[in-house]
């Protein structure tokens, strides 16, 4: 084991440091500017049983120190994914890839991952039972303790690879739903999502999304992350993969020392489409500023 690799439900991790799921979208676009197979792995594009066009545009508003975004998981579809976007993944990215899935019913989410579990490039599946910019579906089960265990319990019957559930920030109490997934079977807790925020154009006096609201992230949210990282690891036995305004390698080290195993990165990625690169390679000098042998001896040392 190197100073910087970490073990996510068993499989090992070459670091900790993860691309979130829909700001890489595949990988291959970003593997025409750098080599990806330097990540831990990455979480592909948010996928659902059918293909979806997503919101209505604009879908974007810009944040001081973040962004609003409502694109409505556009993707082509379970089936799509798994006959063109994988093949053409493994044309460039030769590790275990994280599958991310959303849904509208209990019977949606099952169907998808039990298609993806039989991938032999998906090494874990993060179920999104979070998602703010979508009706019926996504958030509304992931905001209740009963119904995020009921679509955890789903998802294991037919899969045999390790699931991971993807957490709203947007509840009372983050820690009961975190534990009511691992009561139901989660092999690992994925947070935060994005939260809820809203901008008006003081032009137009409306708001400056068409869906209205969608999901806040970026930099200003990192210290909401941290925090709810730190109550689930606490509260959790799972590995929890920490995210929310990850931007820098102290940020990464500062969300293990919160408790998670992995961190993952998501509005910068957007910012900057080396920031993950420059994250891992950062990581071994900061490391040594602080006096860090391993990543792995840090998870969860500010208890």
């Amino acid at each position: 084991m190197g100073r910087l690799t970490v073990d996510l439900c068993g499989i090992t991790l070459d670091n900790p440091v993860i691309p979130a799921s829909g700001t890489f979208g595949f990988g291959y676009e970003f593997a025409e500017i750098y080599d990806i197979n330097m990540l831990g792995t990455f979480s592909f594009k948010g996928t659902t049983k059918d293909p979806r066009f997503g919101n209505p545009t604009p879908r974007i508003a810009e944040c001081t120190a973040g962004m609003i975004n409502a694109v409505g998981l556009q993707n082509p579809g379970v089936d799509k994914v798994i006959a063109e976007e994988l093949p053409r993944l493994a044309t460039c990215f030769h590790k275990p890839v994280m599958a991310n899935v959303s849904g509208f019913s209990i019977e949606d989410y099952a169907y998808t991952c039990e298609k993806l579990d039989a991938c032999e490039q998906v090494g874990w599946l993060e179920v999104n039972v979070s998602c703010p910019n979508v009706h019926g579906g996504g958030m509304s089960f992931g905001t209740d303790p009963k119904a995020a265990a009921a679509v955890t319990a789903a998802v294991k019957k037919v899969t045999k690879k390790p699931v991971i559930l993807k957490l709203s920030p947007n509840v009372t109490d983050i820690v009961a739903v975190a534990k009511a997934c691992e009561e139901a079977g989660a092999d690992g807790i994925s947070l935060i999502n994005t939260l809820l925020g809203m901008r008006i154009d003081l032009k137009t006096k409306k708001p400056v999304i068409a869906n209205k609201m969608g999901g806040f992230s970026g930099s200003a949210i990192f210290p909401v992350a941290v925090r709810m990282v730190y109550q689930v690891a606490n509260a959790v036995k799972v590995p929890v993969i920490g995210m929310g305004g990850v931007s820098s390698a102290e940020d990464v080290i500062e969300m293990m020392l919160a408790g998670a195993t992995a961190v993952q990165v998501g509005a910068a990625n957007l910012v900057n489409p080396y920031a993950c690169k420059d994250i891992i390679e950062n990581l071994p000098q900061v490391m040594d500023k602080y006096g860090i042998d391993t990543l792995g001896g840090i998870i969860g040392g500010a208890n």
